[in-house]
């Protein structure tokens, strides 16, 4: 089997100092990339920074004969965001790879969440991501090359209790991505998602006794996979959970045409519109298919 490698690429990973980012950074690292290590150092909910977090890991990959900088910025700003970027164009010259991994947690209810402990973390997950891919997406799109890789969470696709600010971030990010794949799918820039589980400081305070084997270097071959030349898909959702590793999508039901509908014909129909027996995957171009699938059957009676 040839060796999936990363030489001459510059990768860009935002909160790639701990946990997961850091798998990332070794991985593409130690398979020839050269790589930006973006974190600010900070604690689980985003308050403080430590510069060290980021350049300690740096040491450790030229230790070991890698090549890699450190960078320190915010995400949570457009000028952290043009920062971070502008670090890979100052030190290489150019961004072939961008993995959007930064993140902080900061649980709450809809009820009670407080509007800073909201605005925190779409700020850094969602905003975030949204900073780098515009400061990174021209350059890679004039290049006629590039991998991005966002991450989202299954939290952020089925939702999860007193996560309200993490789940709303994380399902934004599938739109982002699929606005990415669309507008860079004629430049061979490829934009998919990440639905990562592992034990980082993440879990902390949950109970994972029953937990499977769930290092991040489990996720980081998925990963390294979406951010190589050889991925050939764009626009999708890719899970790695435990050493399982599957596609998350949006599907459809076939549904039900009417000319007209009342309130009780909806009623009436409920059932049937949610009959799973015909699903359809539109996929990367799933805006059009949806409009023309549904012309289709109108134009037919059904």
């Amino acid at each position: 089997m040839t060796e999936l490698r990363f030489d001459g690429r510059v990768a860009v990973i935002t909160g790639g100092g701990r946990g997961l980012g850091r798998s990332y950074a070794l991985l593409l690292a130690g398979k020839g990339a050269k790589v930006v290590v973006n974190d600010p150092g900070a604690p689980i909910k985003g308050d403080g920074n430590d510069a060290g977090v980021a350049q300690q890991l740096v040491d450790e990959i030229r230790a070991a004969g890698g090549e890699a900088v450190a960078n320190t910025d915010s995400v949570a700003t457009p000028e952290g965001g043009r920062a971070i970027v502008q670090t890979a164009l100052d030190t290489w010259g150019k961004v072939d790879i961008l993995i959007h991994n930064a993140g902080n947690v900061r649980y709450g209810a809809i009820r009670d969440i407080g509007y800073e402990d909201f605005k925190s973390v779409i700020d850094v997950h969602l905003m975030g991501a949204f900073h780098v891919v515009q400061a990174a997406f021209p350059l890679m799109c004039d290049a006629g090359y590039g991998r991005i890789v966002l991450t989202s969470s299954i939290g952020g696709i089925y939702g999860n209790n007193r996560c309200v600010n993490y789940g709303i971030a994380k399902s934004g990010m599938i739109g982002l991505n699929n606005i990415a794949a669309l507008e860079g799918e004629e430049f061979d820039v490829r934009s998919n998602v990440i639905v990562p589980s592992a034990v980082t400081r993440m879990a902390e305070g949950l109970d994972i006794s029953q937990y499977p084997p769930m290092e991040p270097e489990l996720v980081a071959p998925t990963v390294g996979w979406l951010a190589h030349e050889n991925c050939n898909v764009s626009g999708e959702m890719i899970a790695s959970i435990g050493g399982r590793i599957a596609r998350c999508f949006i599907a459809e039901t076939r549904g039900v045409y009417r000319p007209g509908w009342t309130i009780e014909e909806v009623d009436r129909e409920m059932a049937a519109i949610h009959d799973k027996s015909e699903v359809l995957d539109f996929g990367l171009h799933g805006h059009v298919d949806h409009i023309g699938y549904s012309f289709a059957m109108a134009r037919k009676g059904g």
